[in-house]
This record gives C-alpha cells, structure tokens and sequence, in this order.
C-alpha cells in the first residue's frame, strides 16, 4: 500500500513539474518577441530657417517611436560635424511627430552642424545632418545726404550697406535729375534716376533705381567714407561666400515678404538681405519687381555697357552680367 502511494506521488509531481515547466516555456515564448521588436526611433532633420548672428530655427520628425516610448527629443548642435546630445541640445518633449527648435548662444560668421534626435529605451537615434553659417556681426549704420539711415553688415573683409540705396541728391546737395517718362529716359545721355513704376511705396521697400550716368557723375552719389563696387569688389564678396554658384541664397532675403514664391534655398546667412527691386530696360520699361535683385557696379566695360550683378527667386547663383548705360538699376554700397 505504501509502495503503491509512493508511486501515485511520484506520477503526479512528475506531471505537475512537466505541465510548469511547459507553461514557462510557454510564457517565455510569448514575451520574447515583443522585447526584441522593439529598435531605435526613427527621425529626420529639418532645414535651417531664421538663421541670424546668434540663433538659427531647426526641428524633426519622428515617424517611428520604434516600439518604445519617446522620453526626449529635440536638435543637438556643434561646430563639429555629427553632434551628439552631449554638445548643445534642445529639448522639446516626447512622443512622435514634427517639433520645432530653436538654436541659441551661437557665434557670429561660424559653421555649425545639426542633427535631430529622439531618445528611447533602446537609445538615441539622429536624423540626418543639417549645416548651417551664422550671419556676421552687424557694422552700425550710415546716413546720406537726405537723412536716410542704413543698417550695414560685415561679411568677410568687407563692409556693405544691408539695404538698396534711396538717395535723391549727389553728396554736394545737388538733386539727381528724376525721369518718369519711358521715351524721355530712353533719349538719356546724363544722370537719371526713377522708382520701380514710378510708385513711392516701390522706392521705399526696394529703393531707387539708377541709371549708369548717375552712378559715375563727378558730385558722388555715394555718402562720405562710401563708394559704388567694382566688379573685382564683386567678386571678393561672392568668392568669400562659396563662388558665383552658390553664392545667391546667401545673400537674399528669407522668406516671400518681398521675393516671388516659393524663393527656395534663401538664406541671407551672409546678412545681405538682397531684395528683388527689378529694373529699368534702357527702352524706359519696368521689369522684374519681386524676381530679381540687380546692382550696378563701378566698372563701365565700354562706350555702351557697364558690369552688374543679380541675383533671382528661382536660382541659387549670382549672374555676372554687362548692361547698357541708359538701364536703371539698384545700388548697394561698401565702405572705404
């Protein structure tokens, strides 16, 4: 009888371990596979916007969590490529989905690189890298003869006027002859200037369009310690920012405020701040208003035609190009 408990016990212990051990297995098979789907999060880098001398605005998309919750995100920053979240970093929440960020304490005409990143259990993942350069340090102001104040901007070696000149008289007080009518400016062989349609508020946001005569005529249209740019003063401006080819989206305006849309890869990081003031054809016509920025400089190539450069909402370079004398175009200075 002993024997026969003995073995009854035995049956049913052997059974139970089994039917344990079966059923951990079990578990264990459940639990497993969700644990190891579970990866970093995915997310992607934003272009740069709003980029000034000491901040700039960036952001992210996570589109996977990756199976774990998102504890933290933001941008993370450097002067050295593929930042980290131990240099500089935003934080902006949690979660999935857009966030925007903003990049502060930043120095003046310097590189920086940016990455978004989105931090979970498993890690921390990064978008792709963003660059970036600061705008230089702002130069003060300069005032001409009628009193209009200019901001002005340092960009390398070089100081130049931040907006479109306005002046309406030479720097010895002597007015600059005003030529509205088309067959009038055409029949020009001396100074002139006009406005863009002849419309005041178009003088005021693009400033005043001059022909070549204006710009070359002994009373100095220029206030003093300031002078109109050769082409070779040109060039040094668009060789410190990369080359003709790329130098346009940095030196015009951000944004469609001014600009023809969509104005893609703008970024004024030089401080620039190139607006589209259009021109004047020699013919007396107005073109161009909202497309193009096209400046004058000091160099008359011939009898007939003087060097420019312009600038467009729908290209990233900087066109140098000739016109003739009799054409009406802005005028950006550089200090002596």
């Amino acid at each position: 009888m002993k024997n026969r408990m003995f073995y009854l016990l035995l049956i049913v212990t052997t059974v139970t371990l089994f039917a344990l051990s079966n059923c951990k297995k079990k578990t264990e098979e459940q639990v497993t596979p969700a644990d190891t789907t579970k990866t970093l999060a995915t997310i992607t880098t934003n272009s740069i916007s709003a980029i000034s001398q000491s901040s700039a605005s960036c952001g992210g998309n996570i589109s996977s969590d990756g199976n774990a919750a998102v504890t933290a995100r933001g941008v993370c920053w450097s002067i050295s490529q593929s930042p980290t979240i131990l240099d500089s970093k935003s934080s902006n929440g949690t979660g999935i989905g857009a966030f925007t960020s903003s990049i502060t304490g930043l120095t003046a005409n310097t590189t920086y690189y940016v990455r978004a990143y989105a931090t979970n259990s498993v890690g921390t993942a990064y978008g792709n890298q963003q660059t970036f350069t600061t705008t230089n340090t702002a130069a003060g102001t300069v005032t001409d003869f009628d009193g209009n104040v200019y901001n002005t901007i340092t960009i390398g070696t070089q100081v130049w006027m931040k907006e479109n000149l306005k002046v309406l008289h030479y720097r010895n007080g002597n007015p600059i002859t005003n030529v509205t009518d088309n067959t009038a400016w055409f029949n020009l062989s001396t100074e002139a200037y006009c406005l863009y349609d002849n419309l005041a508020a178009n003088g005021q946001d693009y400033g005043v369009l001059y022909n070549f005569f204006a710009v070359t005529d002994t009373r100095n249209i220029c206030p003093v310690g300031w002078h109109v740019p050769t082409d070779a003063e040109w060039t040094i401006l668009t060789d410190y920012l990369g080359g003709l080819t790329v130098a346009g989206d940095k030196l015009r305006e951000v944004g469609t405020a001014h600009w023809t849309s969509p104005n893609t890869g703008a970024t004024n990081s030089s401080g620039f701040t190139g607006l589209p003031g259009g021109y004047r054809y020699s013919s007396g016509t107005f073109g161009t208003i909202h497309d193009r920025g096209l400046w004058w400089t000091a160099t008359q190539q011939n009898s007939v035609n003087a060097a420019y450069r312009y600038v467009g909402f729908d290209f990233a370079s900087v066109v140098a190009s000739s016109a003739n004398l009799k054409a009406g175009y802005s005028l950006r200075l550089v200090k002596d």
